[in-house]
């Protein structure tokens, strides 16, 4: 009696060997984490630039001015959550009893 039809192709599982990273994951941990500080530092350039521009005369949309400010506040508060929750995560594991 056959209950199950499906055969999966083992050339799918090939693929997933092939196209594991070589990197450590601490070495891509910390790659993903200074990209996305990269990034955060340069909506908040970005969003200093904007706000100059408008000073001078250049910009003539606020909302231009206003969507790079908040988009840059956002990030930053976003990284400031981020690094709370890490710093809690240490704290609890350096509470734990071996």
């Amino acid at each position: 009696m056959k209950i199950n039809g499906f055969t999966p192709n083992s050339d799918i599982f090939l693929d997933a060997n092939k196209s594991k990273n070589t990197k450590t994951s601490a070495e891509s941990f910390s790659d993903f984490i200074k990209e996305k500080l990269e990034s955060i530092n340069d909506k908040q350039i970005r969003a200093d630039e904007t706000t100059d521009s408008f000073i001078k005369g250049n910009e003539k949309n606020i909302h231009n001015v206003m969507l790079a400010t908040q988009e840059a506040r956002m990030s930053l508060d976003m990284a400031i959550e981020v690094r709370n929750k890490m710093v809690e995560a240490y704290q609890e594991i350096n509470r734990m009893q071996i």
